[in-house]
């Protein structure tokens, strides 16, 4: 037996044509942050016990979980080192830098990572899911998008943090 169309908006049919609902592209957005997530950070923000965070959806759970935590001795390249060639992740990096004053600052630096080689889905339920994320991480100063490593590399780091 066939369902009937039903009648309203051409998004609507559209949609019930395809076999999903007009929610699906909302719902995407709705992704819970894990405790863990804001605990490291701020352990990262208050103690320095991290250098490094990296963050990732996981789309069965529908929330934002930490997948790894990198060492205060770990460098910046143990860090790009650490984000999957194709696949999207949030990440913080507690950058020290020295001002030309010669004075021992240190920034934390946000960056979505998106590379051009990643599912589009992923690309947007990271997209849609960034501020919520980012507004729940307290102390964020820079804040970087990057589809490819040149784009996040330590010459953009430092030019964006003075």
């Amino acid at each position: 037996m066939k369902k009937s169309q039903p009648k309203g908006s051409r998004k609507q049919r559209a949609s019930w044509e395809r076999g999903c609902s007009t929610d699906t592209a909302n719902a995407a957005s709705g992704m819970a942050v894990h405790d863990d997530c804001k605990l490291r950070f701020l352990e990262l923000k208050a103690k320095r016990t991290y250098r490094f965070i990296v963050f990732k959806i996981e789309e069965k759970q529908k929330q934002v979980v930490v997948e790894k935590l990198g060492e205060p001795t770990e460098s910046y390249e143990d860090f790009t080192a650490s984000l999957p060639a194709d696949e999207c992740r949030y990440a913080v990096y507690d950058f020290d830098f020295v001002t030309e004053d010669n004075c021992q600052k240190s920034k934390i630096i946000f960056i979505a990572w998106s590379p051009d080689t990643s599912r589009v889905r992923s690309k947007m339920i990271y997209a849609s899911s960034k501020d919520r994320f980012k507004r729940e991480l307290d102390g964020i100063q820079v804040e970087l998008q990057a589809t490819d490593p040149t784009e996040m590399g330590l010459d953009v780091i430092r030019s964006r943090s003075n």
